[in-house]
């Protein structure tokens, strides 16, 4: 970590200048959620999502290519900086909001609020270089960060973030489980990591009428599906947070016959790695034993996904104050069992994740009539910008 160099009126004056280039940042940045949300892109093929943005940006600022789909873009000179992250990708969702700007895509959707997330760096990006940073600010356009291969981790170990000199990395986040106005900025770990599983039962099939002469591997994974509920609730610690659901069940294709496998899917989610590695070594002795018990073969293939993310404390105090200084309410309890793989850049750099209350009116998130008002494309630009500030003069990078 550096010394504190940014001196607190300084970081006032930036602040209030920022904030005003926003404010007249927004109609632009308006145009473009709205083109953004009627032309989503599904992960992995993003491109002309990405280009679209980069078009909206001073064409004079530095720019790469990363992650396939991705790029990342520089405001200001040389040395130590801040990134700040918005994602590309929509979800393959059928919208229903009727809004006169609805996806013209059938079956795919910004159900996410991405729209809003890229809108919202935008017209920080076009503050920041209108303003002349004296921090420079890099814009990450991440793909791919509903699905995997993640794209926050392609990004994070392509080398381009030390390229940049990144010393921190900013994120925000819609959530309508918060009201308007408000954004959580907590520390410690905010998101669960992610890991989905798959649970393989062999058995001998037969005939469905004469069960004795068959290893039934659909009886085997039921069993096991009731047992691994008793995971959380009885073999780990109750202070640690954590969630196992199984959500898919795929077994035979005829009434009158047993298969001779059966398999299911689920997701793993915890709040810290001890927790995450106990859930994967007792679910996998689980499988094995059950099975057994009925006369069937039981295997676990763990495929990992995201880690936990983690907020740093003194990010997340410094940005909490300059929150507050542009009379954003400030949550410091919100935590969800939720992922996202800007864990990725967490694991790596001094990171933030904030989460921008859009409670009165919009639905939940993936939802199909999921659709915050363009003033959230204000307060996500706000967030952002306190955490770039946040991060600037905790770090005291200037100079």
């Amino acid at each position: 970590m550096f010394q504190l160099s940014m001196g607190e009126a300084r970081v006032r004056d930036l602040l209030a200048a920022l904030s005003e280039q926003i404010d007249r940042e927004l109609p632009g940045a308006i145009e473009l959620r709205h083109e953004l949300h009627r032309l989503p892109e599904l992960s992995g093929a993003e491109a002309r999502t990405r280009d679209r943005v980069l078009d909206a940006l001073p064409a004079e600022l530095a720019r790469t290519s990363v992650a396939d789909t991705g790029a990342v873009l520089r405001i200001g000179g040389p040395g130590r900086s801040v990134a700040v992250r918005a994602e590309l990708d929509g979800l393959a969702v059928t919208e229903r909001t009727e809004l006169p700007w609805a996806s013209t895509r059938p079956g795919v959707m910004h159900a996410c609020g991405h729209d809003v997330h890229l809108a919202a760096l935008v017209a920080l990006c076009r503050a920041a270089h209108a303003v002349d940073v004296p921090v420079p600010l890099v814009g990450i356009l991440q793909p791919r960060e509903e699905t995997y291969p993640s794209g926050a981790r392609d990004i994070a170990e392509s080398g381009v973030l030390t390229e940049h000199q990144v010393r921190a990395t900013i994120g925000a986040h819609v959530q309508p489980l918060l009201p308007d106005g408000t954004v959580a900025c907590v520390p410690g770990a905010v998101n669960a990591s992610c890991d989905e599983f798959t649970i393989t039962v062999r058995g001998s099939g037969g005939h469905a009428a004469y069960p004795q002469l068959t290893r039934d591997p659909v009886l085997g994974l039921t069993q096991v599906v009731v047992a691994a509920q008793s995971l959380v609730s009885r073999r780990m610690d109750p202070m640690a947070t954590a969630v196992l659901s199984v959500t898919t069940l795929d077994a035979g294709a005829a009434p009158n016959v047993t298969p001779d496998i059966a398999t299911a899917r689920g997701t793993i989610r915890a709040m810290n790695e001890t927790a995450r590695q106990q859930l994967h070594a007792e679910l996998a002795e689980l499988v094995e034993r059950v099975a057994e018990a009925h006369g069937c073969a039981g295997e676990l293939a763990v495929h990992g996904g995201e880690p936990v993310l983690h907020n740093d404390p003194r990010i997340t105090e410094g940005t909490a104050r300059y929150l507050r200084a542009q009379d954003i309410t400030v949550d410091e309890v919100l935590r969800s069992a939720g992922s996202d793989d800007f864990a990725y850049f967490s694991a790596c750099y001094p990171s933030l994740m904030m989460f921008v209350g859009t409670h009165g009116g919009s639905e939940r998130l993936h939802s199909a009539t999921f659709a915050p008002d363009d003033e959230h494309i204000r307060q996500v630009a706000r967030a952002m910008l306190a955490g770039y500030l946040g991060a600037a003069s905790t770090l005291g990078m200037d100079g």
